[in-house]
């Protein structure tokens, strides 16, 4: 017993015990970060947007609101008449930054939601994928863009 008190014998019998710990415990761990589904690589078409004040607003063509996240951390856009790109972060689980797109300035026709979804593009904080459909929610429960896979 007096062995395993030694500074050696200790430091043993600590690494042993967290081997053990740490085997017992990987069946019930939570699977890495980079096995959780993410944006990169995948492209949406806009369905609706609900605000806040359950106001919805659906496109009049769901292929004239397109966004597609590169793996790169690059966004690109079709907003209705125009078109650009921008930068796009994760910074943690189901989290959302987008930075400032860089769109063209064609004036879309009446009825579009181009003006809505740029005013609401820096307020987008973070993100759930349910059910194949992609939900982007900006802060302080103001509103949230349901979009669906390109097809």
């Amino acid at each position: 017993m007096e062995a395993c008190l030694t500074p050696s014998g200790l430091a043993a019998r600590l690494l042993v015990m967290t081997l053990q710990l740490a085997g017992c415990g990987a069946a019930t761990l939570p699977p890495p970060a980079a096995a959780q589904p993410g944006l990169g690589g995948t492209a949406w078409q806009l369905v609706r947007f609900q605000g806040g004040d359950d106001t919805v607003l659906t496109p009049d063509d769901r292929a004239k609101y397109t966004l597609a996240f590169g793996a790169d951390g690059t966004v690109t856009a079709r907003i209705d008449c125009n078109r650009g790109r921008g930068t796009w972060t994760s910074p943690g689980p189901s989290q959302l930054a987008l930075g400032p797109p860089a769109l063209t300035r064609a004036m879309c026709p009446p009825g579009s939601l181009h003006d809505r979804i740029v005013r609401d593009w820096s307020f987008v904080r973070s993100y759930v994928l349910r059910d194949g459909h992609l939900f982007l929610a900006r802060f302080a429960d103001a509103g949230i863009h349901e979009l669906e896979p390109i097809p």
